[in-house]
């Protein structure tokens, strides 16, 4: 038998960018690999699109807040299972699409959660508050632990949420574009003034507010610099506040990946301080385009970095002011980073999350031709 593999994404926005662009490369490997395909996503309407890469299923889903789209019934996606007829389901949210992992369970089908975000991480960024956030995910997690065949994370950073002697875990890191971003495509000009970037959606839990505050306060310490942030969100009249005199640049959202590579290597080093990061594909995309990279000392983004094309800190402006100075400092740090990325390439991702459905088809009584 074929493997039949559903991807369902919940709380999409525009620019939803490390869970979009993971799911995009899982499902091309997916249908390279001959695997039948189907993805289903909140929309702005209901519509169905035949690709290449397999059935694009968007469901009509309110807005939420960031412009982010969140399916609340999850009655509906059953029900395009029920046509699909998976062999396995891979699904990227917590909450909503639980009812499906339990009609998956039914019905013989194996069920994969994909976790792209620490939710006790997530809820303290966005609130600002700690206290009563871990009872709450504790419990949910439980839950998750008891409906689901396999939980996959990307770091040791985003298993630290999970019970790993009763979740059944398994650890798979994603991958970068090699070929996209690539440091052929520039390099920055040594004129003396430090070149900083930033590429990241502008919502508090990302934490650009960090990455601006710490280039704020090289400006203060009366470092030559300038600094070019990448990215939209609801935040950026916050952010351009922080940023008052510094010479720092709000260019927007960029969709063309090439163009944004190309920027990326036009810095001489990428902030990406977001403490609560399970994984970092924006880190790797600048290490990837040869530039290193400056982030907090939690999360897992700091598990992609070494101590040859990278540097870590307390996720406070001093302190990852200091990390950028030192890792200014380091030799041969472009090739350095562009060394790391290349351990994490999407064609090992792929294979093992090829592995897991089909061991997870068969497990379930199904044979994988």
């Amino acid at each position: 038998m074929t493997l039949r593999i559903a991807q369902l994404a919940n709380f999409v926005g525009p620019t939803s960018g490390g869970m979009r662009t993971a799911i995009e490369h899982l499902g091309q490997g997916y249908r390279e690999a001959g695997a039948e395909r189907i993805l289903i996503t909140p929309g702005e309407r209901d519509s169905v699109t035949h690709t290449e890469v397999g059935t694009i299923v968007r469901m009509k889903a309110p807005k939420v807040g960031g412009g982010y789209r969140l399916i609340t019934d999850p009655w509906r996606v059953i029900e395009a299972l029920e046509r699909f007829r998976p062999t396995t389901v891979e699904i990227s949210d917590k909450s909503t699409l639980l009812p499906v992992a339990r009609w998956a369970r039914r019905n013989g089908i194996g069920s994969v959660l994909f976790s792209h975000e620490r939710l006790d991480a997530m809820l303290s960024l966005r609130t600002g508050r700690q206290l009563g956030v871990a009872a709450g995910v504790g419990a949910l997690y439980k839950l998750l632990s008891r409906t689901y065949d396999a939980v996959v994370v990307t770091s040791r950073y985003a298993a630290a949420e999970f019970d790993e002697v009763t979740t059944p875990l398994v650890r798979i890191p994603l991958g970068v574009d090699l070929d996209t971003f690539h440091p052929s495509l520039g390099a920055p000009v040594d004129d003396g003034v430090l070149k900083l970037v930033h590429a990241g959606r502008l919502s508090r839990e990302k934490s650009p507010h960090l990455a601006v505050a710490t280039a704020v306060e090289l400006h203060r310490r009366g470092v030559p610099l300038r600094m070019d942030v990448y990215g939209s969100g609801p935040h950026l009249d916050e952010l351009v506040a922080i940023a008052g005199d510094a010479p720092i640049y709000f260019r927007g959202y960029i969709g063309d990946r090439t163009e944004l590579a190309r920027h990326l290597t036009q810095a001489d080093i990428a902030l990406s301080v977001c403490p609560g990061e399970t994984f970092g594909l924006a880190v790797l995309e600048a290490l990837s385009a040869g530039t290193p990279v400056v982030t907090a000392d939690t999360g897992g983004a700091r598990e992609l970095v070494d101590q040859y094309c990278g540097r870590w800190a307390a996720p406070n402006p001093v302190d990852l002011a200091d990390a950028v100075l030192a890792l200014a400092n380091v030799p041969d740090r472009r090739a350095a980073a562009r060394r790391r990325a290349e351990q994490y390439d999407w064609t090992t991702c792929i294979d093992r999350m090829l592995a897991l459905h089909a061991r997870l088809t068969a497990s379930a009584g199904r044979s994988v031709a």
